[in-house]
């Protein structure tokens, strides 16, 4: 059974940090590129970032303004999201998604195949 668990989440103080986690499970994911969704109430799940299967091409929402950072070990079946400097409407449930296309940072919901079940970030004021 494929598998992507995320953790990390919690509630922070605004300007605090977080570093959200996404294991795979079931099959290996090197191939893949991984990203990053967030979904507050009432909006629609949007893209946060992304990482190419080995790593060498990222891609960030604009309203992450260089506050967040993407890494990813193959060999783990790992991706981590270090998110600084957080702000009250970054609060969200913070899903991980695995595309199967690798080569490229797919940004559109519809290019991942596979999805975690979401942690809950939560950033107080």
């Amino acid at each position: 059974q494929v598998q992507l668990v995320e953790s990390g989440g919690g509630l922070v103080q605004a300007g605090g940090s977080l570093r959200l986690s996404c294991i795979g499970s079931g099959r290996t994911f090197s191939d893949d590129a991984w990203g990053w969704f967030r979904q507050a109430p009432g909006k629609d799940r949007e893209f946060v970032a992304g990482i190419n299967y080995f790593g060498g091409a990222t891609a960030f929402a604009n309203f992450v303004q260089g506050r967040f950072t993407i890494s990813r070990d193959n060999v783990k079946n790992a991706m981590w999201l270090q998110m600084n400097s957080l702000k009250p409407e970054d609060t969200a449930v913070y899903y991980c998604a695995a595309a199967l296309n690798g080569l490229n940072v797919p940004t559109t919901l519809d290019s991942y195949t596979y999805w975690g079940q979401g942690t809950q970030v939560t950033v107080s004021t």
